[in-house]
C-alpha cells in the first residue's frame, strides 16, 4: 500500500456523494507497501480504505472485489468493499479505479507466536474453503507465467550469481506443475503485515489485489515462509514449533491430501521464488510515486537458498 495518486480531502468529499456513508471527517494516507494508493478514510457514518488502483488492469478488478464481498458474506473478516448509488463496487476517482472498502479492527503482529500461527493456519483454511464456491476465475497473477517474464525484464541487472540461482530455479520449478492438486482462490500475500489482530484473534485479512487461483498449497507456503521464520532478520530457517501449529491448524480445517504433503518442500521453494522476483523487480525497476515503500530483494533470496538447501 502506497500513495502515488493524491487525493485532497475535497476531491474525496466531493467523490463520497456518490456513496451513502455520510460526510468525509478525515482522510489519511497509508504509506506502507508498494502497489496501490491507498487512504484511510473516516466518515460520519463509518471507517474505510480507499485504493485506487494505479496498474491492475480493470477487466481483473472485479475479480478481487467480488471474491472479497464473497469471502466477507461466509464470514471471513475480509474487506467487504461498499457498492455506490449505482450498486458498483469500482468507481473512479482522479483517473483511477478506486474502490471503498470497510476499514476491519485490530492491527499486524511484527513477531507471531505458536499460537497466532495456529489462528492464521485456521483462518487460511476456512477461508480456502469458502472460495470453493465463489464462481469467477483469475489465473494468480504472479505465478510461473509472470515469473518467466519478471525474469527476461531483469536480466540486464543482475550479476553472474544471482542469474545462475534464478535460472537453476525456474528449471526446477518448471519440472513441478502440480496440475492434480487442488485450486482455488488464494491470497496469495498474506504476509504478517496483512493479517490484524484484535484479543488474541485474528480480526481481518486484508489487501487482495494479489489473488488468483492457483494450489492451495501455495498459499500456505507463502504464510509459512513469512510468519514461520527463526528469525526475519537473520535466519530464514522454518522454526518448528510455529510450522507445526500452522500446519496442525490449517490441517484440523483442511486436510492435505498425501500429493500435497509430498509437494510441500517444492512449494515452499516456489513461493520464496515468486517473491524474490517481485521484490528485485520493484527495487530494478521501480515506478515514481510518492511515499513508496520497497522491500530488500535479499531477504526472500536467503529463503530461496535456506529451501533449496533442504
Amino acid at each position: 500500500m502506497s500513495v502515488y495518486t493524491p487525493v485532497s480531502e475535497a476531491e474525496l468529499d466531493d467523490w463520497l456523494r456518490n456513496y451513502s456513508v455520510g460526510r468525509l471527517q478525515a482522510l489519511e494516507p497509508i504509506k506502507a507497501g508498494i502497489e496501490n494508493s491507498n487512504f484511510f478514510v473516516t466518515t460520519t457514518q463509518g471507517r474505510y480504505v480507499l485504493t485506487l488502483f494505479e496498474r491492475l488492469p480493470a477487466a481483473e478488478l472485479p475479480f478481487y472485489l467480488d471474491l472479497m464481498a464473497h469471502l466477507a458474506r461466509h464470514g471471513i473478516p475480509s474487506p467487504a468493499p461498499i457498492a455506490d448509488l449505482a450498486d458498483q463496487y469500482l468507481q473512479r476517482l482522479n483517473g483511477k479505479p478506486a474502490a471503498l472498502v470497510t476499514r476491519l479492527p485490530g492491527g499486524s503482529l511484527e513477531r507471531p507466536g505458536v499460537a497466532e500461527c495456529g489462528e492464521l493456519g485456521a483462518l487460511l483454511a476456512r477461508m480456502h474453503l469458502a472460495g470453493r464456491s465463489y464462481p469467477a476465475y483469475l489465473e494468480n497473477p504472479r505465478g510461473a507465467k509472470w515469473w518467466r517474464l519478471a525474469a527476461m525484464d531483469l536480466k540486464p541487472f543482475l550479476g553472474s550469481e544471482e542469474s545462475t540461482l534464478l535460472e537453476s530455479e525456474l528449471a526446477f520449478q518448471g519440472q513441478h506443475r502440480f496440475a492434480d492438486l487442488p485450486r482455488g482462490p488464494v491470497h496469495a500475500d498474506l504476509f504478517r503485515d496483512n493479517a490484524l489482530f484484535e484479543n488474541a484473534r485474528i480480526s481481518g485479512v486484508i489487501d487482495f489485489y494479489f489473488a488468483g487461483v492457483d494450489c492451495l498449497l501455495y498459499d500456505v507456503a507463502v504464510c509459512a515462509n513469512d510468519w514461520c521464520l527463526a528469525d526475519p532478520r537473520s535466519d530464514p530457517a522454518l522454526e518448528p514449533a510455529r510450522m507445526r501449529a500452522l500446519l496442525a491448524a490449517y490441517e484440523a480445517v483442511r486436510p492435505l491430501m498425501p500429493a500435497e504433503r509430498a509437494a510441500w518442500p517444492v512449494m515452499l521453494r516456489a513461493a520464496a521464488l515468486r517473491f524474490w522476483l517481485s521484490r528485485l523487480h520493484d527495487f530494478h525497476l521501480p515506478r515514481p510515486g510518492m511515499l513508496v515503500h520497497a522491500h530488500d530483494p535479499q531477504h526472500f533470496r536467503r529463503i530461496l537458498e535456506c529451501r533449496r538447501a533442504s
